[in-house]
């Protein structure tokens, strides 16, 4: 193995959790800086993190472990309530609380790109649809 700075290893973080294990890859900033993003995950829970060091022809090599605690988080938890509640117009009172509460416009703004990358997370079934189940025919929206 060389040095950890060279170009020819790369870098990987596992996030080893109770039920749930993610692999998620890395990408230098500089010579002492990677960065990632943290996956999705099932519960709140602290996980193992290990940093693995791989290159091709020697063994993958556990170079740190540390842990990290998964938190609620409440965008997350939005974007999964609107997408269990797809199609259903009761989930539209969701909308009012937020008409009602009148949060600042910024934090709006704040709270719509954190839902929207939330859901880029979420998994969904294939054929998933916002409008909920049937809502389609010959490709054109049926309303």
């Amino acid at each position: 193995m060389t040095k950890a700075g060279s170009d020819d290893v790369v870098f990987y973080l596992v996030f080893t959790g109770s039920a749930v294990q993610h692999c998620t890859s890395t990408r230098k900033l500089d010579s002492g800086t990677l960065e990632t993003i943290a996956p999705g995950h099932d519960c709140c829970e602290t996980v193992k993190v290990s940093l693995c060091a791989a290159k091709q022809g020697s063994p993958l090599l556990v170079v740190a472990e540390d842990s990290l605690q998964f938190v609620q988080d409440e965008a997350y938890d939005a974007a999964q309530f609107l997408a269990t509640c797809a199609g259903n117009q009761q989930a539209l009172n969701f909308t009012r609380f937020l008409d009602k509460s009148r949060p600042p416009a910024g934090d709006v703004d704040f709270l719509d790109e954190k839902v929207a990358l939330a859901f880029r997370h979420l998994k969904l079934p294939a054929g998933w649809n916002v409008l909920g189940a049937d809502h389609t025919a010959n490709g054109k929206m049926v309303c």
